[in-house]
Order: structure tokens, then C-alpha cells, then sequence
């Protein structure tokens, strides 16, 4: 069983080497995943999920009452964020280098040629925040390596939809999502401790939240910051 629908909710269930039932609710859209114990049958499954529906539910409105930031048209007023602060969008023609620069921590001037399209502002905004995420991510890791005693040989950045991070635990490999660039610089941290975590612990079981408890005490609180504005970027050419 790898699917299991109660009423109008759907469940991913995942059976994994473990001794209890681990359920989540994951933004943007409140997707519902329960890791079971391998040799746990269907009818006990369901009687958990069916015990836990009211607290499904709850979950899945806070993921929908969400604040969520309309796609954005890159003109000149419009509100951009950037490591967790909110920022104006100043559109200066140019005819030379086109760039961007942060002005009196309130502004961001984006330089473009003359009659720019609003796919071509974009592209150069997202080229930015690439750049500055990906000067940032090196420090962290370097720090926590230390730290965990584990070795990351491989790192990336990319656009993921339901994710803010992976590991690729065979390869030593993580991806951060780019849009983690707009969040303050702890949930960057918190979400690349996370996934380094997975070296020493491939599942979300107790012994992960253990040692998530050791690194960042207060990770559960920057995770509940972490969701709390949703970013409309499915349109954004990453």
C-alpha cells in the first residue's frame, strides 16, 4: 500500500526499518506522509491515520490560510524579499552593466537595458540570488562538518517545489532550494543542518530529532518560521 485515501485526504505511506509511526504534513499544499514499520499491516495503518484525522486536517488549513506572495511582474514598487527581509524593487534603466545592487537595506535596484522584457528582469534576479546563496552555503557546511564529523562532497542549488532541501546519502551529496535565499540566514542554517544530518541518520525517526535537538535546540521553531510565507515561484524561469 502506498497510497491510503480517508474521506478527502490522501496519505503517502512509506515502510521503512522503523519502530514507530512517524506522521508529517509538508508545505505548500499540506501533502500528508506516514512512515510505518515494515511489517505493520493495512488495517492498523489505516485505524492511525483515521485517529490522527482531525489533527491532518488542522494542519493542512494552517498550510492554506498561509500567507503566499503573488508571482511577481518585476516593475518598480513591487515587494521582494531577501534573507528574510522585505525590500522595494527599483527598476534604473541602463546602458551599461545590467545588475542589482541592495540600497539602505530597503531597496533593491534592479539596472536593466531599456524596454526589458519581464522574463529578462526575472532572469537576472534569480541569477543574483543563485550567487549570493551559493556564496553563503560553503561557510555553513564548512561549520557543521566539523561539528558533525561527516563529510558533504558534492553540493548544489535548485528549484524545488515541495522541498527546501536533500541529501543524497550514497553520494555525500545535498541540494538547497533556491528560495531558501529569501528567508533569514538561521533557516538556511537550520535546513542545511538538516540535511547533513541525514549522513548520520537516514530517516526522520527519534534518533534524527536527536541530534537535531543537539545541533540547533530551537530547530522546531525555525521550521515553523521557515513556512510561514509561501513563495508564488512556480513561473520563475530557475
Amino acid at each position: 500500500m502506498n497510497q491510503l485515501t480517508i474521506g478527502d485526504t490522501n496519505l503517502e505511506i512509506i515502510r521503512k526499518d522503523i519502530k514507530n509511526v512517524h506522521l508529517s504534513v509538508h508545505p505548500p499544499d499540506g501533502r500528508v506522509r506516514l512512515a510505518v514499520p515494515a511489517k505493520m499491516d493495512e488495517e492498523a495503518i489505516r485505524l492511525f491515520a483515521i485517529s490522527k484525522l482531525s489533527w491532518i486536517k488542522k494542519q493542512k488549513a494552517k498550510f492554506n490560510n498561509q500567507d503566499r506572495q503573488s508571482p511577481r511582474e518585476f516593475v518598480s514598487g513591487e515587494s521582494h524579499y531577501y534573507l528574510g527581509s522585505r525590500y522595494i524593487l527599483n527598476v534604473i534603466e541602463t546602458s551599461g552593466k545590467q545588475h542589482i545592487e541592495l540600497k539602505n537595506n530597503k531597496f533593491i535596484n534592479l539596472h536593466v537595458r531599456p524596454n526589458s522584457t519581464v522574463e529578462k528582469r526575472e532572469r537576472i534576479m534569480t541569477k543574483w540570488y543563485r550567487e549570493q546563496l551559493k556564496e553563503m552555503i560553503p561557510k555553513y557546511i564548512d561549520k557543521w562538518q566539523n561539528v558533525m564529523g561527516v563529510q558533504v562532497n558534492e553540493w548544489g542549488v535548485k528549484l524545488m517545489k515541495t522541498k527546501w532541501g536533500t541529501c543524497n546519502i550514497e553520494a555525500n551529496r545535498i541540494w538547497i532550494n533556491l528560495e531558501l535565499i529569501k528567508k533569514n540566514p538561521r533557516c538556511i542554517e537550520y535546513i542545511i543542518v538538516h540535511e547533513m544530518v541525514h549522513l548520520l541518520e537516514r530517516n526522520h525517526n527519534d534518533r534524527f530529532n536527536a541530534y537535531m535537538d543537539k545541533f540547533i535546540p530551537n530547530w522546531k521553531g525555525i521550521r515553523d518560521e521557515l513556512n510561514d510565507m509561501i513563495y508564488e515561484s512556480n513561473k520563475w524561469s530557475y
